[in-house]
C-alpha cells in the first residue's frame, strides 16, 4: 500500500497493481564484498545518539542549534578517524562558511486565555508551534481579541474578511500561516495569526484514520514572512488547541494573552564537508548529503545521523579493515537543504564536474510501525516520472512536472535498488521505490545533470510536526539505509571491468522486466481507455522512452570502471543495447 491514509479509507482490500520486480541477480563482485564488509560496521546506536543531540534544537541555518549540530557531527567524525586536513589520502573533515543568512529561534512562545490563564499553546508542550520569523511581543506579553475567520472561510481570500474587524486582533484560521498573515496582518492590521493547517494525509481530527492517543495534538510547523515593520507573529495550532479556542468563542468574545521571546541571528551559513580521497581518480566523486536544518528527529536528524554513521563505517573499512581505499573520492555533506547543495556545486565548477553520482539522505530513520511511512528510493527521473503508471505510484508528497525530453538514463536507479534488495534479503527490510518528485538535495544535483537518488520514508503522519521526536526513529532502520547507501557509494567508487560486466547483465535483465511489465499494464490501460487510439499512442511513447532510458543507462556503464572501459566491455554494451531495439 502506498499510503496509510488511502489504505485506511478503502474499506475491503483493493487489489494491488503489479509493481516492478527487480531481477534477482547476484550483486557485482565489488558490491558484494562491500556489502559484507559494511553490513556490521554501520553503528545504529551512534546514529541514534546524533538524532537525540540534534532533537534539542530548532535548527535553522545561522542559529545556534544549527551550528551546534554541525560542530557535534564534526567532533564525531574526528573521533572516528577523520583528520582536520587532507594528508596522504587520509579521510578528513572541514567546515566551510559561506554567504550570509538570517537564523531564528525562540525561547518563549505562549498563547493563553487572558481571563483564567489557561495555556493553549506553548513551547514547553508544543515545541515548534511558533512560526519562523515571528517577532517578540513587548516584555510581559500582549492581550488582544481572538477572531475566528473560520466561520466565513479558511482565511485565504479577501472575501473571508468582509464585515470582520481584525485590526489589533489575533486571527484564527484554517489557511496556511503565510496566507493568513498576508490577509490579516499585512492587509488589515492584525497583530498575529494562528493557523490550523496540516497536510491532508495527517488529518488529526479523523477518528477513522489513526487510533494513536496523540493524534489530536499534532501540529505542523510553519513560517510567516520576515517583516521588520509589522513585527508580527504566527502560531500553528493542533486540532485540540484550535477546538478549545473555538469552544470558548461560542460563548462570546475572547481575549488571549500572547507572550513571545524570539531572536534573529545574522551570520554566515555553514556546511560540514568530509571526504575519503580516491586513490586513482580523486577528482571524480560520489556525493552523499544530508540537510541539517528543520527541527525534526526524523526530518532530518535521522539523515544526519545515518550519514555520520556510514561515513565512519566507510572510513574504518578504508583504513585496512575490510576494504581497500576507493578509487574515486567519497564526499559527505551536512548542509542547509538545497541552498547548501547549490552553493557546494557553484563554489567550484571543476569539482562539480567530477561528481559521478549523488545520494540524498532525508528522513532515513523512521520507525515505520509508528509513523505509517515506508522506506522509499526516489528514483532519478525516468519514464515513470513522466507518465503516471499503476506500477509506479507517487507518494502523497505529489508528482513534479518532468518532461520526457529531459530524461537521461543511468545505471544508478537499478544498482542502488539491487543493493538495497540485497540488504532486504538478509533482514526482511521493506524496500520500495517511487518516481522522482523532488524537494530535497537530490533536486539541486539533478538540476546540475548529475544522476541522483533520494533515500527517505513516506507517507509519515508526523512529517513536519511537533511530534517528530526520537521515539519515532529506529536505529535499525538507520543501519539498513546506511549499509545500502555506503555499499552503493563504495561500489560506484571502486568498480572494475568485471563489475561493469555484471552491471550490464543487471541492466539488461531490468530492461526486459520493465518492458514486459509496461506491455502488460499498457494493454490493460488501452482496453479501459475511452479513446483507444490516443491510449495506444501513449503506450508506444512509454515503451520508446524506456528503451531510450535503458540504452543510455547501458551507455553509462562505460564510465563505471575506475580504470576505464575496454573494447570488450564496449562490445558487450553495444550488444545489450541492440537487444533493446524493437523487432
Amino acid at each position: 500500500m502506498l499510503a496509510l491514509s488511502n489504505a485506511t479509507n478503502r474499506g475491503p482490500a483493493a487489489q494491488e497493481p503489479e509493481r516492478f520486480q527487480a531481477p534477482a541477480l547476484p550483486l557485482p563482485p565489488a558490491a558484494e564484498r562491500a556489502y559484507r564488509a559494511l553490513s556490521l560496521r554501520v553503528d545504529g546506536l551512534a546514529a541514534l545518539e546524533t538524532v537525540r543531540y540534534m532533537d534539542q534544537f530548532w535548527r535553522i541555518a545561522g542559529n545556534p542549534g544549527f551550528n551546534s549540530s554541525i560542530d557535534y557531527i564534526r567532533a564525531r567524525l574526528l573521533a572516528a578517524g577523520f583528520a582536520e586536513s587532507p594528508e596522504k589520502g587520509r579521510p578528513f573533515v572541514r567546515v566551510e562558511e559561506w554567504g550570509k543568512t538570517r537564523g531564528w529561534d525562540y525561547q518563549i512562545g505562549t498563547v493563553a486565555f487572558a481571563d483564567d490563564g489557561e495555556v493553549v499553546l506553548s513551547r514547553l508542550r508544543d515545541r515548534v508551534s511558533l512560526c519562523i520569523n515571528s517577532f517578540s511581543t513587548p516584555k510581559g506579553g500582549l492581550t488582544a481579541r481572538l477572531i475566528d475567520v473560520g466561520d466565513v472561510g479558511d482565511g485565504s481570500e479577501a472575501a473571508h474578511y468582509e464585515n470582520l474587524d481584525v485590526k489589533g486582533a489575533v486571527v484564527l484560521g484554517d489557511a496556511d500561516a503565510g496566507r493568513l498573515w498576508q490577509h490579516a496582518v499585512k492587509a488589515r492590521g492584525a497583530l498575529g495569526v494562528i493557523s490550523t493547517r496540516v497536510a491532508p494525509y495527517i488529518r488529526p481530527s479523523d477518528p477513522t484514520l489513526f487510533t494513536s492517543p496523540d493524534q489530536h495534538d499534532v501540529l505542523q510547523w510553519g513560517s510567516v514572512p520576515y517583516d521588520a515593520d509589522a513585527k508580527a507573529f504566527g502560531f500553528k495550532a493542533s486540532w485540540r488547541a484550535a477546538s478549545r479556542m473555538r469552544e470558548r468563542l461560542k460563548n462570546g468574545p475572547v481575549q488571549i494573552k500572547v507572550d513571545i521571546e524570539s531572536t534573529f541571528y545574522d551570520g554566515p551559513n555553514r556546511s560540514l564537508i568530509a571526504e575519503i580521497p580516491g586513490s586513482v581518480k580523486p577528482d571524480e566523486r560520489i556525493v552523499m548529503a544530508a540537510h541539517v536544518q528543520e527541527p525534526g528527529a526524523n526530518d532530518n536528524g535521522s539523515g544526519c545521523g545515518t550519514l555520520s554513521a556510514l561515513a565512519a563505517a566507510l572510513a574504518g573499512a578504508a583504513n585496512g579493515r575490510g576494504l581497500q581505499r576507493p578509487g574515486r573520492t567519497l564526499t559527505f555533506l551536512w548542509i542547509d537543504e538545497i541552498r547548501g547543495s547549490q552553493q557546494w556545486l557553484a563554489a567550484d565548477p571543476d569539482r562539480a564536474k567530477g561528481v559521478q553520482y549523488m545520494f540524498s539522505l532525508d528522513m532515513t530513520g523512521e520507525d515505520t510501525a509508528k509513523t505509517g511511512g515506508t522506506f522509499l528510493i526516489e528514483k532519478q527521473p525516468d519514464p515513470s516520472a513522466v507518465w503516471t503508471r499503476p506500477s509506479d505510484p507517487h507518494s502523497e508528497w505529489g508528482a513534479s512536472v518532468v518532461k520526457a525530453e529531459s530524461l537521461k538514463g543511468s545505471l544508478l536507479n537499478d544498482v542502488h535498488l539491487a543493493v538495497s534488495l540485497r540488504r532486504a534479503k538478509d533482514t526482511k527490510w521493506v524496500v520500495r521505490t517511487n518516481p522522482y518528485e523532488g524537494g530535497s538535495d537530490h533536486t539541486a544535483f539533478g538540476d546540475a545533470g548529475i544522476p541522483s537518488v533520494l533515500t527517505w520514508h513516506f507517507t509519515d503522519r508526523y512529517y513536519h510536526t511537533n511530534l517528530d521526536r526520537p521515539d519515532k526513529t529506529s536505529a535499525l532502520e538507520m543501519v539498513h539505509v546506511g549499509v545500502a547507501v555506503a555499499t552503493s557509494a563504495w561500489f560506484l567508487a571502486t568498480a572494475d571491468e568485471k563489475d561493469a560486466n555484471a552491471v550490464v547483465d543487471l541492466l539488461t535483465a531490468s530492461a526486459e522486466a520493465r518492458l514486459a511489465l509496461e506491455r502488460r499494464q499498457g494493454a490493460a490501460l488501452v482496453t479501459a481507455a475511452s479513446d483507444r487510439a490516443k491510449a495506444e499512442e501513449t503506450e508506444g511513447a512509454v515503451l520508446a522512452a524506456w528503451r531510450k532510458w535503458y540504452g543510455e543507462a547501458l551507455e553509462s556503464v562505460r564510465r563505471l570502471p575506475v580504470a576505464g572501459s575496454s573494447p570488450a566491455l564496449d562490445a558487450r554494451i553495444a550488444q545489450a543495447q541492440q537487444r533493446l531495439k524493437p523487432e
